[in-house]
């Protein structure tokens, strides 16, 4: 799959303690329209995934042309990932990183699935947020943006 292009997200929460945490994924998808919801796939045993469970919900941070350095961030193991970017507590509580996403997707959770070694998550869309922006695109092991700029638009799909 690591050859099959994709746009890259940024998937936050908050543990019980109310500690922000997130994680690089590209494994999301948009299941229903009506309601809409979001799948994100996460390892079994995770920081994050106990987040998104203790908390009961998530922020898909989709991120654009310029999200390259936050990308590698969440991807990577530093500790405290949240103080080396500009994030917002949205009104859900939920950290947003709006200075480096072009929409971000407030999710509640609707179900979990164990398949193997990760869990996937289900969540209805709460909220969004679209910012202007050119999606960062993830293939063939390196970067890149889409070719033109997406303007906001009021009346986009949401997912």
């Amino acid at each position: 799959m690591s050859s099959f292009p994709t746009g890259v997200a940024v998937v936050t929460s908050l543990d019980a303690e109310g500690t922000p945490r997130g994680m690089t994924c590209s494994s999301v998808t948009s299941v229903t329209v009506a309601p809409p919801t979001l799948l994100v796939s996460l390892r079994r045993g995770s920081a994050k995934l106990e987040a998104v469970t203790a908390h009961g919900g998530f922020a898909v941070n989709l991120l654009h042309g310029d999200g390259q350095r936050t990308a590698e961030l969440f991807a990577g193991p530093e500790p405290d990932r949240f103080a080396r970017v500009c994030w917002r507590r949205a009104p859900s509580g939920l950290p947003h990183l709006a200075d480096d996403a072009f929409a971000v997707a407030d999710c509640r959770v609707t179900g979990l699935l164990d398949v193997h070694d990760h869990t996937l998550v289900l969540g209805e869309v709460r909220t969004i947020v679209r910012n202007a922006g050119t999606p960062l695109l993830y293939g063939l092991g390196r970067f890149s943006t889409w070719p033109h700029p997406c303007p906001p638009s009021d009346n986009a799909p949401s997912h």
